[in-house]
C-alpha cells in the first residue's frame, strides 16, 4: 500500500490563480520523501489539501488507501503535521501543548502523558515540560512542534520546513531523530530549503514548479543525471594557468573552482594539476548535487 496517492489534483483560487495544475504524486509506505520547489510553487497547497486545511478544486487524494473525500477523519488520524509557522499557545506548558493535541484524536490524557515522556526525552524537551513554551529557544519550539505532531502516533509525518532558523547542531540532532522514526516505519514527507538536508535524508524526491510536478524519482538516480559537478580547491602556485581538459575559475590567489564532467574523476584532476605545478591543499564539492539539479530545473536547464 502507498502512503499517499494523489491524482490530477488541481486548485484554483477565487482570484483565478492556479496553484496546482493536475498534480500526480505517489509516496510509498515507509519512504522518506522530499517535495521541493520555490516559494509559491504549490508545496504548502498540496499539504493543506492532504490535511484538510485547503479545499481542492478537483482530483483525488488517498492516505493509506483512504479517500479524503469519503472519510476525512479516518485519513486525518493517519497524519501528523509540523507546519512552517509556530501555531501553539506560547503561555501554555510544553507538556500541555503535546497532551492536548492527543485529545483531538481521542487519546485519553493518561495514555497521552505516557506517550509524551519518551517523545519529549528523545527531543531533549523533557526537562522543559513544565515551562511555558514562550521560554523556549527557536530550535526547541521547532522540536516541540515535532513532538506535538507525533503524539497521535501517526503513520505519515509531514514536515513543512521543520528546521527553518535552527542552528546546525540542532538540525543534525533533529535529522538523527527523524531518521530513526523513519526506520521504525513512519513515512515522512519533507519540504525544505536546505537541499543538503533533502539529499542526506530522503530516498525519493519530487520537484514542483508553478503548480506542476516537473521531476520525480529517487534522489540517487536524479543526482546521477547531472552532467557535471563543481569543486572548490585550495591551491598553491596558481597563476591563471590553463589546465588541459578543465574549465577553471579563479576565486582568489589560493582558491579556484573547477567543473568535473560525468567521466572525470577527482584523482585525475589532482594529477593533472600536479603536472602543471599546482599543489592541491584541499578540495570540496561546491554546494550539493541536489541543489545543482534543483537550480537547473528552476532555470529551465533540465
Amino acid at each position: 500500500m502507498n502512503a499517499i496517492e494523489i491524482q490530477n489534483l488541481t486548485k484554483v483560487y477565487e482570484s483565478g490563480t492556479k496553484a496546482l495544475k493536475g498534480v500526480d504524486l505517489t509516496i510509498k509506505k515507509g519512504d522518506f520523501f522530499a517535495l521541493l520547489g520555490a516559494n509559491g510553487a504549490g508545496k504548502t497547497t498540496i499539504i493543506g489539501i492532504t490535511t484538510g486545511l485547503v479545499n481542492k478544486t478537483s482530483g483525488s487524494v488517498k492516505v493509506f488507501g483512504i479517500d479524503i473525500d469519503k472519510d476525512h477523519n479516518a485519513a486525518k488520524r493517519k497524519i501528523g503535521v509540523v507546519p512552517q509557522e509556530f501555531n501553539f499557545n506560547i503561555f501554555e506548558k510544553v507538556i500541555d501543548i503535546v497532551v492536548q493535541q492527543a485529545g483531538y484524536f481521542g487519546v485519553p490524557r493518561k495514555v497521552a502523558l505516557k506517550r509524551a515522556e519518551p517523545i519529549l526525552k528523545s527531543l531533549e524537551l523533557w526537562e522543559k515540560r513544565d515551562q511555558a513554551s514562550r521560554t523556549l529557544s527557536g530550535g526547541m519550539k521547532r522540536r516541540l512542534m515535532i513532538a506535538r505532531a507525533l503524539i497521535n502516533d501517526p503513520e505519515f509525518l509531514i514536515l513543512d520546513e521543520p528546521t527553518a532558523g535552527v542552528d546546525v547542531e540542532l538540525r543534525h540532532g533533529m535529522w538523527q531523530y527523524l531518521q530513526q522514526k523513519n526506520k521504525e516505519g513512519t513515512t515522512i514527507l519533507l519540504t525544505t530549503h536546505y537541499l543538503e538536508e533533502a539529499e542526506q535524508l530522503c530516498r525519493d524526491v519530487a520537484i514542483i514548479k508553478e503548480g506542476a510536478i516537473v521531476k520525480t524519482g529517487s534522489v540517487k538516480k536524479l543526482i546521477g543525471s547531472l552532467d557535471k559537478q563543481t569543486y572548490v580547491l585550495s591551491v598553491n602556485n596558481f597563476t591563471d594557468k590553463k589546465v588541459n581538459g578543465y574549465d577553471v575559475k579563479q576565486i582568489d590567489e589560493n582558491t579556484i573552482e573547477i567543473d568535473l564532467g560525468m567521466h572525470q574523476t577527482v584523482n585525475d584532476l589532482v594529477n593533472v594539476l600536479n603536472d602543471h605545478g599546482i599543489i592541491v591543499n584541499d578540495l570540496r564539492p561546491k554546494g550539493n548535487r541536489l541543489e545543482q539539479l534543483f537550480l537547473n530545473i528552476l532555470n529551465g536547464k533540465s
